[in-house]
């Protein structure tokens, strides 16, 4: 595709469009950014943090904003004069669609054109992963902001990441929920981070467009036990749990009752088969196939 103009400034010459960044200090923002400064678009960046002492160091970056999504003010001025805006989603907590609100408003009010959110696969109301409710809530209010502002926006909705295995198997290397034979397309976090820095550098190409951000191939957890195993040299399993054991295996933690669904529909929503087709959205926009899990956890 063509790439769109950035716009014309009073003496003739080509606009710099201004690209915000939220989350930079975590694993998806801060590989964006600095994805982004390698093509040469540093000093095009605001890094948007909670912690300024967090902030990626990029040679030539333009700026760091401290702001966080429950704090208007501040998230307007953070966005204030940017063009562009990486909206990645907050994390776990009862009240994340308010603070998706909270930023959104700031962002319209700002005067951002274009808004770039990290969604989930499946994001609605009724999701079995409870989670993606909160996505499908912000989509609907990215979509009533843009239908007031003329905003445009692009939702990336991200399957599950491979990244996130070896976190979930901990330190007995045991994959444990209520799966069963389910499947899901996993994604490596970096081709997420990659079709992010794609469509920032070239908003308009993926205007109003929702990507299906998934890997090349769907797995159960056995299968995914078998290839880690495999990939690393340590031994990893699945074991499928009923959903009572689930609920057990998970009350020593003492997390709230919404935190506990959460976790148990990850792996319902696996065996749902809900998370399972895969997407070519990927490949369509970085030109070559989705990374594997061998890309992401493989012995040098």
């Amino acid at each position: 595709m063509t790439s769109p103009a950035s716009g014309v400034d009073e003496a003739g010459g080509v606009a710099t469009r201004r690209i915000g960044i939220t989350g930079a200090s975590g694993h998806i923002g801060r590989r964006v950014a600095e994805l982004l400064a390698a093509q040469g678009r540093a000093g095009d960046l605001r890094l948007i943090v909670r912690d300024p002492a967090r902030a990626p160091r990029l040679s030539g970056a333009g700026e760091v904003a401290v702001a966080s999504f429950d704090d208007g003010d501040a998230c307007r001025e953070a966005f204030a004069g940017l063009d562009t805006l990486l909206l990645v989603s907050a994390g776990e907590s009862d009240d994340r669609v308010a603070q998706h609100r909270t930023a959104i408003a700031a962002a319209t009010e700002a005067g951002v054109r274009h808004l770039v959110y990290t969604s989930f696969t499946g994001a609605s109301a009724d999701a079995e992963f409870t989670l993606a409710r909160d996505h499908g809530a912000t989509e609907d209010a990215i979509r009533e902001a843009a239908g007031r502002s003329g905003l445009t926006w692009t939702f990336l909705r991200d399957d599950f990441y491979l990244d996130v295995l070896l976190p979930w198997a901990g330190e007995d290397r045991t994959l444990r929920g209520p799966a069963g034979d389910g499947r899901c397309a996993f994604v490596a976090r970096e081709d997420v981070a990659q079709v992010a820095a794609r469509v920032l550098a070239d908003p308009q190409a993926w205007a109003d467009t929702v990507l299906e951000i998934t890997g090349g191939e769907a797995l159960t957890l056995g299968e995914a036990a078998e290839r880690l195993t495999a990939a690393t040299g340590e031994t990893y399993r699945f074991v499928d749990e009923t959903m009572a054991e689930a609920r057990a295996s998970r009350a020593p933690y003492g997390a709230p009752d919404w935190q506990v669904d959460a976790w148990i529909s990850t792996y319902t929503a696996i065996a749902s088969g809900v998370l399972a087709p895969v997407s070519e959205d990927v490949q369509q926009v970085l030109g070559r196939p989705q990374l594997r899990l061998e890309d992401v956890f493989g012995r040098a």
